[in-house]
């Protein structure tokens, strides 16, 4: 479960995220919606602690990571752009978090190939990202998020600036893996259809 509460980011004198809460429950995905610049992405990188908030606590399963660096938060971030590794293959994109929380090697080769097969994208496991397509590289950003298992993943608008066949294609398999692997999820984006089919409920992030 993912909790905020009171949430306000400042930056100078500006209000950015102003007293925002809302509690996502295990298993489910909460759209955020909202017009673009209205401060969404802000919100996301308070929670998952890429800026820091001014006011208010961010709770995962009743502990309080509000005060813990980024990568003590049991955290998976998605962002619009997937900022996957250019040097890396596929799967040492994938297993680079596997890497850092120490996994034995034998156990990430194990999860790469669940999560691989799991979009049918096994075939790629050596290219090297560079060679994706816009569809494809989307999904790896994806697979590598949730290879740690985290306690809460973030999406960023990640389906945005793809074409009709390829952001469907995506938004199907997405929502089958939310599915599948009862991630907790929130999920920023101003397309109200996406929300409709990926989320479980919506909030509406309010104007300033």
């Amino acid at each position: 479960m993912l909790k905020v509460s009171n949430l306000t980011v400042k930056f100078d004198n500006t209000i950015i995220v102003d007293d925002i809460s809302f509690t996502v429950p295990t298993g489910e995905t909460l759209a955020i919606t909202g017009p673009s610049g209205i401060g969404k992405t802000t919100l996301l990188h308070a929670i998952c602690g890429i800026i820091s908030s001014t006011h208010g606590t961010v709770h995962i399963d009743n502990a309080d990571i509000t005060s813990l660096p980024t990568h003590k938060r049991d955290i998976g971030l998605v962002s619009q752009t997937g900022d996957l590794f250019p040097t890396m293959s596929v799967s040492q994109n994938i297993e680079f978090g596997l890497r850092i929380s120490k996994m034995p090697k034998t156990d990430r080769a194990a999860r790469v190939t669940e999560l691989l097969e799991m979009l049918n994208l096994a075939h790629l496991a050596h290219r090297n990202v560079s060679e994706l397509s816009g569809g494809e590289a989307r999904r790896i950003a994806l697979v590598r998020a949730l290879a740690p298992r985290p306690g809460v993943l973030l999406l960023d608008e990640p389906l945005s600036g793809l074409d009709q066949t390829t952001h469907d294609a995506l938004m199907s398999d997405l929502s089958r893996v939310l599915k599948q692997t009862a991630t907790t999820a929130l999920l920023v984006t101003h397309d109200h259809l996406e929300a409709d089919f990926l989320a479980d409920t919506t909030f509406v992030f309010p104007r300033k």
